[in-house]
């Protein structure tokens, strides 16, 4: 189209009157603007005629003119007009500008459109119709009209969903207002039966994955049932089935849950609420407790009890408070009882007197109950709950108007399920709380418990997404009571002139990184495996580094100060995380506050701590890049031989005794040789040293030869040297038994006949177990610059059953590399060819070098990472053996032979943890053989003794701990009760079965009262698993 604007000047009217150029191009303007997106031939034609246009117009002489702004598509089409000699409808030349009349222009426009029409113009898209086009007027003759875009209307379930995941997240509009709009989108669009039911299934399935949302969701509900009591019946029914169905699987997380948001619906419901349920909980309680005093479920039900209240007391009631009162009175007998097993849950047990505790460690339990005594002082404040049920719009007679339902009935079972996760007395971990300024709240208010409990759960429960998990622990200050936090990110400085005015400063990102710290640093195990927990703190880090950076490096300082009083398998947890995270932000960190303690003993717990951190950054990326990120005192922690990719092969050397056998067996496995031409070479090796010592064990330098080549031709990639294991798995199978074959049957003569086939083959012997520990020995000998290969290849070979969990343990802790005869040594004289000092056990005799650093190994990282990936292979593997057995995967004909097997399993399991303890208990005493022997031998300083006692004190807690557990979860009562469980189950499902059968039959929902779970509570086909949301 082409748009005319006529501007009839004359020049007296213009005498002494600016020419106002802004108002003149104003239309010229706006069509640039509002003209949609270009075509790609016409664009710069358009800009150049716009500039081209203006120019004239500016500089062209007073006078009449008609001035004519075109669109970029008839601009093109007028140049490429002028171009061809056809005579042009716009005059681009000189002077004034003239144009066409509009007829002559609609003419012509006419007559040279049909190709368009007909799919020749506009660029080909040929979409034009032309009947269309008489309703248009001339001046629209040659408009193109382009497809508009398809209006969306968002399904009302779709909205919805949106709408209840984001409720509490604005921060623009308040929590009331989006549980207002909420409800009435779900009350008009009721009849929509799709969003009626994703309604209540994602209910529910906010209610288990984001706890802290659960006041939101529950005045949603309260909201819709003033305008469709319907919908609250239904979600009532819903979570009353909900809870029923936890509490018989055991899911006590899930059961708490549902429970509080039950209590937060009380406003709604008729009689006592939530409290008869809370009553049954501590009978039940009490009963475990007379039971065992080692039972650590009823502690967990006396925890729900404690969380709930709060929640339930949001609906202010005399009769509520007095229920509340007279249950804190019963739970006080449990919650501050001591605990059996409270000390092998202590993140620090190895402060010694006179010292002061990091951190009080006390039992959740315990603080829950002191914190709700505080607050029923305080009229039930509980500060940091929004709010939120008391703002229901009041009805007519000046009072809320609910409507009033039956609160679910749920009954906990008899026989109380444990749960698939063992339970122990939980320990309130805080890195910031009860210090001077208080960034979290303090132990002594109950927002430092309920904080906590919604942020554990919301992260344990959100694994499956740790960004959704990182966003909302960045957003915990909108889903609590307005005032409860400070800013996000606020200095110290600020904070200091806030606690000044007596204002509360709790930092939202001090809370986060507190919880998160919680769960790497849970004992007995934490619920997720670390790296997850990893990830949340790097997610955090990334959404708000400005907020979380502060925070973490207070939190490093803090663990790194106590890492000497820190339970030993927390120290390391602490270190894999340290080089984990520093790895993903370039490894930069402040070392040079750590400059103090490298000086120090290698016993020092710090200096332990800053050679495995290192050796982690190492295995992370590589030597030359970590020494570049430290200061220039700790390069000699990083030695030449760590930036070295393959390490030397010590056989290269004719220095080195049995080299030149050694060599031939390299080009044996280089070249792929047959397991019988390796007989060779092993047996001229072996008689060498029978020759040199008769009473020596022949087969130790044979494998050390052997498994040192295995490792210097594997040592390219973790497939080379598997590849090489697999190869020669039968000869180093041979050796660990002992035997080493000196013929072979495909063994030929030069003839080439198979002499050997009748020829008795030769058998030289030793002792298998030291074989075994020499070729642990060979392997971490060999990479002794990069332990962590060493420990994947130990795992490697326990994979291949080349060695026994024995013998690793035995390497690491009792026998060591000294207590094997060196070969190599014996056949040059003594010189030390094969110990290097790497293995040294902790209880070893090996001599007065060997004893002046008995127990020195358990310093050492790589030597914790050995032992502790071995037993949790042998744990892991009866704990198999007990699933198989407790949930009945094995056929009946079998289930002897596999109790058979379990008692085998476990016996050996008892047999290597107490080998363990007595190991490491005989340097915790002082009275491990290495260590009274280097008395009046060898100068140990008082220091270097007490620092081995504390390293065999911290290894025996945390060993002892195990065994404790691993009883709780396989011993033969453990297994009982689970079997036991597992049958009234399996009984309570084909009740089910049968009552859903006469139910088909008959066609009514009549069900006989065949147990307690049945007709009487109305969830007798509740197991059937429609509702699942999980």
């Amino acid at each position: 189209m082409i748009t005319t604007h006529s501007f009839m000047e004359t020049a007296s009217n213009m005498e002494g009157v600016a020419f106002d150029e802004n108002a003149a191009f104003s239309g010229f303007r706006n069509l640039s603007l509002r003209d949609e997106a270009p075509t790609s031939q016409s664009n710069g034609v358009f800009s150049r005629a716009n500039r081209e246009l203006h120019d004239r117009i500016r500089l062209a002489p007073q006078g009449p003119r008609e001035l004519t702004f075109i669109t970029r598509d008839n601009y093109a089409k007028a140049r490429l007009y002028k171009q061809k000699g056809i005579p042009n409808r716009v005059n681009l030349s000189s002077g004034p500008t003239n144009c066409r009349s509009i007829e002559e222009r609609s003419t012509m426009a006419d007559a040279e459109s049909g190709g368009r029409r007909s799919g020749g113009g506009y660029g080909g898209r040929g979409h034009q119709n032309s009947k269309k086009r008489r309703y248009r007027g001339d001046d629209d003759d040659h408009y193109e009209r382009r497809p508009q875009r398809r209006r969306y209307q968002e399904p009302l379930a779709q909205k919805v969903r949106r709408e209840l995941l984001q409720i509490a997240e604005s921060q623009t509009r308040t929590p009331e207002d989006d549980a207002r709009n909420i409800a009435t989108i779900v009350v008009e669009g009721f009849d929509d039966l799709e969003m009626v039911k994703s309604f209540h299934e994602l209910i529910l399935q906010l209610v288990l994955e984001q706890p802290f949302k659960i006041p939101f969701v529950a005045v949603v509900i309260i909201y819709a049932n003033q305008q469709k009591t319907e919908i609250a019946e239904e979600t009532l029914a819903r979570a009353g089935q909900k809870a029923q169905q936890f509490a018989e699987a055991g899911s006590w997380r899930d059961f708490k849950l549902v429970l509080r948001f039950l209590a937060c619906l009380q406003r709604i419901c008729d009689g006592e609420g939530v409290f008869p349920i809370l009553d049954e909980l501590f009978n039940k309680a009490a009963d475990l407790q007379e039971q065992s005093a080692e039972d650590a479920v009823g502690l967990e039900l006396v925890k729900i009890i404690l969380l709930t209240i709060p929640y339930a007391l949001q609906e202010r009631s005399p009769a509520f408070e007095e229920r509340t009162r007279d249950l804190l009175a019963k739970t006080e007998i449990i919650a501050d009882a001591p605990h059996t097993l409270h000390s092998l849950v202590d993140p620090y047990p190895a402060v010694p007197e006179g010292v002061e505790r990091p951190m009080a460690a006390s039992s959740v339990i315990s603080l829950l109950q002191k914190q709700l005594q505080h607050e029923s002082e305080n009229n039930w404040e509980f500060s940091c709950i929004p709010k939120l049920i008391q703002n229901v719009a009041p009805g007519p007679d000046g009072e809320a108007a609910v409507k009033k339902h039956t609160f679910p009935t749920i009954i906990i079972p008899e026989a109380v399920n444990p749960g698939s996760r063992p339970l122990f007395p939980e320990i309130y971990f805080s890195l910031y709380a009860d210090q001077e300024l208080e960034t979290v709240p303090p132990t002594t208010d109950i927002s430092s418990t309920l904080l906590r409990d919604s942020l554990v759960d919301t992260i344990n429960m959100l694994d499956f997404n740790r960004t959704a998990v990182a966003q909302c622990l960045i957003d915990l200050d909108l889903y609590w009571a307005q005032g409860t936090f400070v800013g996000r990110g606020k200095q110290f400085d600020t904070l200091r002139e806030l606690a000044a005015d007596g204002k509360k400063i709790w930092k939202p990102e001090d809370m986060a990184v507190d919880a998160v710290f919680s769960q790497i640093f849970q004992l007995p195990s934490p619920e997720h495996r670390l790296v997850y927990f990893h990830s949340v703190i790097t997610e955090c880090c990334k959404v708000a580094p400005a907020a979380i950076a502060p925070s973490l490096g207070r939190a490093i300082r803090f663990l790194y100060t106590n890492v000497d009083y820190m339970d030993l398998e927390l120290a390391y947890r602490f270190l894999d995380w340290f080089a984990h995270h520093l790895s993903n932000f370039e490894f930069r960190w402040k070392w040079t506050e750590w400059t103090g303690d490298v000086d120090k003993t290698n016993l020092h717990p710090k200096k332990a701590f800053i050679v495995g951190i290192i050796d982690k950054e190492i295995r992370l990326s590589f030597a030359k890049r970590i020494r570049e990120t430290l200061p220039q005192i700790y390069h000699p922690l990083i030695s030449e031989g760590k930036e070295k990719d393959t390490p030397d092969f010590k056989y290269a050397s004719d220095q080195v005794p049995f080299a030149k056998e050694a060599r031939e067996i390299h080009g044996l496995l280089r070249n792929k040789a047959p397991d019988g031409a390796f007989a060779g070479p092993l047996t001229a090796i072996a008689r060498a040293s029978l020759d040199h010592s008769p009473t020596s064990n022949p087969l130790l330098p044979a494998t050390d030869a052997f498994v040192t080549a295995i490792c210097f031709l594997g040592s390219k990639s973790l497939s080379h040297v598997l590849s090489c294991i697999d190869r020669c798995k039968d000869r180093l199978l041979a050796l660990g038994r002992g035997q080493l074959v000196t013929t072979h049957p495909d063994t030929t003569t030069e003839n080439g006949d198979n002499d050997a086939l009748e020829a008795q083959p030769e058998i030289v012997t030793g002792d298998g177990a030291a074989v075994k520990r020499q070729i642990v020995q060979s392997v971490v000998s060999y990479w002794r610059d990069h332990p962590g290969i060493a420990v994947s290849l130990v795992d490697k070979l326990l994979n291949y059953t080349v060695l026994t969990p024995q013998s690793v343990l035995e390497w690491a802790l009792m026998t060591g590399s000294s207590g094997l005869p060196d070969a190599g040594a014996q056949a040059a004289d003594g010189a030390d060819a094969t110990n290097d000092g790497m293995g040294m056990g902790v209880g070893e005799a090996g001599g007065p070098r060997e004893a002046g650093r008995a127990g020195s190994k358990l310093a050492e990282a790589y030597v914790y990472e050995m032992v502790a990936s071995t037993v949790a292979k042998v744990t892991g593997r009866v704990r198999q053996i007990v699933a198989m057995r407790t949930r009945g995967e094995v056929p009946e004909q079998h289930v002897a032979m596999l109790d058979e097997h379990l008692e085998r399993e476990r016996a050996d399991m008892r047999g290597m943890l107490e080998s363990v303890k007595d190991a490491v208990g005989g340097v915790a005493s002082g009275a491990a053989d290495g260590m009274i022997e280097a008395e009046g031998q060898v100068p140990v300083s008082q220091e270097d003794l007490q620092l081995r006692k504390q390293w065999g004190l911290r290894w025996y807690k945390v060993f002892e701990r195990k065994g404790i557990v691993e009883e709780g979860v396989v011993g033969e009562a453990a297994v009982q009760m689970a079997a036991e469980v597992a049958r009234k189950a399996a009984e309570e499902a084909e009740a089910n079965d049968a009552r859903l059968a006469v139910k088909e039959e008959t066609g009514t929902d009549e069900v006989k009262m065949e147990d307690a779970n049945g007709e009487a509570n109305g969830y007798g086909d509740v197991a059937n698993g429609d509702d699942e949301i999980r």
